[in-house]
């Protein structure tokens, strides 16, 4: 019971946005992690490339010269927002699922055992892998165990455990880019380390030049520059941190509301149009 992509509203194959770019697509709104990494790499290059096009200047001295760190915050924060970016893509996909109903909608349609059949059919005319979907991968679970077991009041319960399922998988697919947001500060304060050592070492050397006053106001330049490394690998650090932050709450929000609408969608098309059978009625 399978449709080719060409046949189907819904194609995973050919609208999913990895597999669009020749990337195997991860399930639901997970994200493979080889296309954001590429894309990470892309946009520092492109980044370090246009700051280097710039010319001097206090911003582009602020990525070029202060230090290790800067690069690889540029980088991580480059890879957190792929991911971030790619997700919501995806999501915006997944959405597309509640716009088809799958169920006949003709009002003395009744949603049973016997029926089960002719509601998958529809969901295989709609989409290439219901599996990869949120809303139809809930749907194909609940109906498969009441085709095969006859207990309509068993698919309630069991939409509410691939509910529980996909709070969990969204949860999870959120793991990488908290580790960003850990450890992107964790790298301005290790440059704030490395500036403060500089400017420390830079200043022993102002200390033991003596009345030379063209050598002190010389080592005097190197300590700002420690300075200078310190806070405002900080400064990049946090910034971009926050943004990251801010970034994965919003979408955060977005994919809770679409988990609840397709928790509604079941409740409304799915819930709303079982009927018991009558040994099931008189054990209520």
């Amino acid at each position: 019971m399978t449709s080719t992509p060409l046949s189907v509203s819904l194609s995973w194959f050919r609208q999913d946005p990895e597999q669009r770019l020749g990337f195997r697509g991860g399930r639901f709104t997970k994200v493979n992690p080889a296309l954001p990494l590429l894309s990470a790499v892309l946009l520092s290059a492109a980044f370090y490339g246009g700051l280097m096009l710039a010319g001097q200047g206090w911003f582009t001295d602020m990525f070029l010269h202060r230090g290790p760190t800067q690069y690889a915050t540029v980088f991580f924060t480059a890879w957190a927002s792929s991911i971030l970016g790619v997700k919501w893509r995806k999501l915006r996909f997944q959405r597309r699922s509640l716009e088809h109903i799958v169920v006949p909608e003709a009002a003395d349609f009744v949603l049973a055992p016997t029926t089960v059949d002719e509601v998958i059919q529809r969901i295989y005319q709609t989409v290439d892998e219901p599996r990869q979907f949120t809303l139809f991968n809930r749907i194909t679970v609940a109906l498969a165990n009441l085709r095969n077991l006859g207990r309509v009041t068993d698919v309630d319960d069991i939409l509410r455990s691939q509910a529980e399922q996909d709070e969990a998988v969204v949860d999870s697919s959120y793991a990488l880019v908290e580790g960003f947001v850990w450890a992107i500060p964790v790298l301005g304060f290790i440059g704030t380390v490395l500036g403060l050592s500089q400017a420390i070492g830079e200043f022993s050397s102002v200390l033991s030049a003596g009345k030379d006053v063209t050598a002190i106001a010389e080592g005097l330049r190197g300590v700002t520059a420690g300075l200078a490394t310190a806070f405002e690998t900080t400064l990049v650090a946090l910034v971009a941190a926050l943004c990251i932050q801010l970034a994965m709450v919003a979408l955060r929000r977005n994919e809770a509301e679409f988990l609840e609408a397709c928790a509604e969608y079941c409740t409304r098309h799915i819930v709303g149009r079982l009927r018991l059978l009558p040994y099931e009625s008189q054990t209520q």
